[in-house]
């Protein structure tokens, strides 16, 4: 008895841990953490950059779903390395995500051919 006391909630845990059948996979990829910070509309669709404790994410979303076409967003820390993701989309194009305590960041998004940035933000 004992040992069932002990095992059955390490198998919960592990089944958590690898995900178990209530996971959300198709959601998860598709926002950012935190709270809206900076909301760049441009022609094609916008910019949309979020704001957590540490971290900044960035989101490209097109104004209309429809065939595959270019798409990219740009998220970077001032005195890092910028975190891009590029390629053709339905929808959108992200999240990218930075480590951003005490830093600022600048974000960018292009949509078949027309972009929008909002320079260094969350200083």
């Amino acid at each position: 008895m004992r040992v069932f006391s002990v095992v059955l909630p390490l198998l919960a845990a592990l089944g958590l841990v690898l995900g178990g059948p209530v996971v959300g996979h198709a959601d998860a990829a598709t926002v950012c953490a935190g709270r809206p910070a900076k909301t760049v509309p441009f022609k094609t669709g916008e910019l949309r950059v979020y704001k957590s404790r540490s971290y900044a994410c960035a989101l490209a979303v097109a104004k209309t779903s429809g065939p595959r076409r270019a798409m990219s967003v740009t998220i970077q820390a001032r005195g890092g390395n910028p975190v891009v993701d590029s390629g053709k989309y339905t929808k959108q194009a992200g999240p990218v995500t930075v480590h951003a305590l005490n830093r600022c960041v600048r974000a960018s998004a292009r949509i078949s051919g027309k972009s929008g940035s909002t320079g260094w933000i969350l200083c």
